[in-house]
């Protein structure tokens, strides 16, 4: 049946208003990440060249290269730090006495100073008896705390710290089961903080003089930029959505009101999520426009656009319970496993560093 006229532009006036409504629509999910359904399921294996670097660790939980191309490594339970040459050589620094292991707390996130080869200067993130705490130190000296009091708890309490393009140290928070308080800007649970390497508010902070740079976090343990300076955040969820998140100075992502995607316009949605079960991301790397998220529950590195496109699935299940991952100098990838922290099913090996060859 042919259409008349006029019927034929009716047609085209709603096709014109649709379009454009799609168009705006899409730039609101580009925003803010509600518009696509940002779930990942069923992403494709692929296989990566792996070799095991280092045998026999503890529960390593954070890497920081040096300028020479050996790393740092913090063991949480034993609260020992670690030097590891990049041919795997492994020599116990020293002992952070200070620290108090419990449940998840511990020797926790360790950075190197973008001036290292003049200051000398080592950061850590640990829980100590009262609270977790950011310290600076030189190697085989006593920590000098730069900032205290942030909550501790026997889980959730974040722990990641590194330094971004703009020479500021950044530390990823946990809520440390206080949930309410991520939403509150005079509380340091549940944040990604901003702060000098003297420990205090960076220049530009979005809250004037404090340290808040994000807000309504459940808990980060990964922190990582792309080449634009861009920073993006892997973050755990409570029963649903596991996340990544792009990071804008003063925004809130929701905790404890949401979990996942939400179409409160107060809250920043996340990339892409993950079923708990997958994922459990704790460390970030990004490496060519690719994020890559190693998964605790999930037992497997995640390989994803930044935008959420194309997600890949690496060493699923080969390893067990993939702590860390960290960029090497040589353009390999670093990772951690964690599988004797008390929740993992360790082989003899474990706990292991892990050398991925990209090509």
């Amino acid at each position: 049946m042919r259409l008349p006229r006029s019927a034929l532009v009716s047609v085209a006036g709603v096709a014109a208003v649709v379009l454009v409504v799609v168009a705006v629509l899409a730039a609101l999910g580009a925003r803010s990440g509600w518009f696509a359904d940002p779930s990942v399921r069923d992403a494709p294996s692929v296989e990566v060249p792996a070799q095991t670097l280092v045998t026999g660790l503890e529960a390593p939980w954070g890497l920081a290269f040096l300028p020479d191309g050996g790393a740092l490594v913090t063991e949480r339970d034993s609260k020992r730090l670690l030097s590891i040459s990049k041919d795997g050589e492994v020599t116990e620094v020293q002992r952070i006495d200070d620290a108090e292991p419990r449940g998840e707390g511990g020797l926790l996130g360790v950075a190197v100073s973008p001036n290292y080869a003049t200051d000398r200067w080592i950061y850590l993130y640990y829980t100590a008896a009262e609270d977790n705490r950011i310290v600076r130190l030189r190697l085989g000296e006593r920590p000098e705390p730069i900032l205290t009091g942030i909550p501790r708890a026997g889980n959730h309490n974040g722990g990641r710290i590194a330094f971004g393009p703009d020479g500021m140290l950044y530390a990823g928070t946990g809520d440390a089961r206080d949930e309410e308080k991520a939403q509150e800007r005079d509380h340091l649970g549940g944040k990604i903080l901003r702060m000098t390497p003297i420990g205090g508010p960076a220049p530009g902070n979005p809250f004037g003089d404090t340290l808040i740079y994000s807000y309504g976090h459940r808990n980060v343990q990964g922190l990582a930029w792309d080449r634009s300076g861009q920073l993006f955040a892997t973050e755990f969820g409570q029963n649903t959505y596991d996340e990544l998140n792009r990071i804008e100075p003063g925004a809130n992502y929701g905790w404890p009101e949401t979990e996942g995607p939400s179409d409160n316009d107060e809250f920043v949605n996340p990339i892409a999520t993950w079923a708990t079960d997958d994922a459990s991301p704790s460390g970030l790397a990004i490496v060519d426009g690719k994020a890559y998220l190693a998964c605790l529950r999930g037992e497997r590195l995640y390989r994803i656009g930044l935008r959420g496109e194309s997600p890949e699935v690496l060493l699923k299940g080969d390893y067990g319970r993939l702590r860390h991952v960290e960029p090497a100098p040589d353009g390999s990838l670093w990772v951690l496993t964690s599988n004797r922290d008390g929740r993992g099913d360790p082989e003899r090996d474990d706990d292991r560093i892990l050398r991925l060859d990209l090509g």
